[in-house]
């Protein structure tokens, strides 16, 4: 019960030690302007305007470092505008050589989910194999001959046949 007391007195009275009144509000308000004016003179002391474009300017050494010193004009090399690429290389479609038909090995192939891969022996590329475009069954390390059509995810071999 006197818990109860304390705490109903400390209501009652604004000016007391608890009550945090209309006079306290206003001394921690000026305070924390002050601080805040200190806080602004400090950053205008310490601020940066006013320095020279050199002083602000940062360069790139050969090895892709950042660093102070401008580059040596005598290491300064050319570079035709023509040979930057921005963005991924084009992708040029590979017309078959010779015969339409190529040679490969079965590098991987699941009977149970029907795909596999094919690496082509003229140019080391993995390509897909999906179980519907096998002429006969076949499975890993198998030689076979196939050909080559663009799927919608890529190149794909159809008509896959085992070498006997």
């Amino acid at each position: 019960m006197q818990n109860i007391s304390i705490f109903m007195a400390r209501i009652q009275d604004p000016g007391g030690n608890g009550g945090g009144g209309k006079r306290d509000k206003e001394i921690k308000k000026a305070k924390a302007r002050q601080e805040k004016m200190e806080r602004k003179e400090e950053r205008k002391a310490n601020s940066s305007k006013g320095k020279s474009l050199e002083d602000m300017m940062a360069y790139i050494d050969e090895d892709g470092n950042i660093t102070s010193t401008p580059p040596d004009p005598n290491k300064k090399k050319e570079i035709n505008v023509e040979d930057i690429q921005l963005g991924p290389a084009r992708q040029v479609a590979e017309e078959p050589v010779g015969s339409p038909v190529r040679r490969g090995v079965v590098k991987f192939f699941n009977e149970s989910k029907g795909f596999g891969f094919i690496i082509d022996q003229q140019t080391q590329n993995s390509i897909f194999v999906h179980i519907k475009q096998l002429l006969e069954p076949i499975k890993e390390r198998d030689q076979v001959t196939f050909e080559i059509e663009n799927g919608h995810k890529g190149p794909s071999a159809v008509n896959v046949k085992k070498v006997k």
